[in-house]
């Protein structure tokens, strides 16, 4: 199950991380949001315990939103060591993710 990322613990999970981390920055009443959940959702359970995924509602969770200029949603950050490696904004395929993933973890 992909982890639920927050403003209060996104420090601590995704950027003092080791892993790879891919963020997916959406909302509820988001429909390519909707789209792009049951990925997220099934890639978590393929890396579970070698990449952290996680979802961030932008509505909620405004301050990591603001910090990485999350404009338009769904948008999704590839982070490792700190630092942004990849990003993808819109719908995306498991297995384009999935590459991406594979090619930075």
């Amino acid at each position: 199950m992909a982890l639920e990322l927050t403003d209060s613990n996104f420090q601590e999970t995704v950027l003092d991380s080791d892993k790879l981390s891919v963020v997916d920055f959406w909302a509820e009443w988001c429909g390519p949001c909707r789209m792009v959940t049951p990925i997220i959702e099934e890639l978590a359970n393929d890396y579970e315990g070698s990449v952290n995924i996680g979802k961030v509602n932008v509505d909620h969770n405004s301050d990591v939103s603001m910090k990485y200029q999350v404009r338009s949603i769904p948008t999704i950050l590839l982070i490792k060591n700190g630092e942004i490696v990849d990003k993808h904004v819109g719908t995306i395929s498991k297995a384009k993710l999935a590459e991406k993933i594979e090619a930075h973890k």
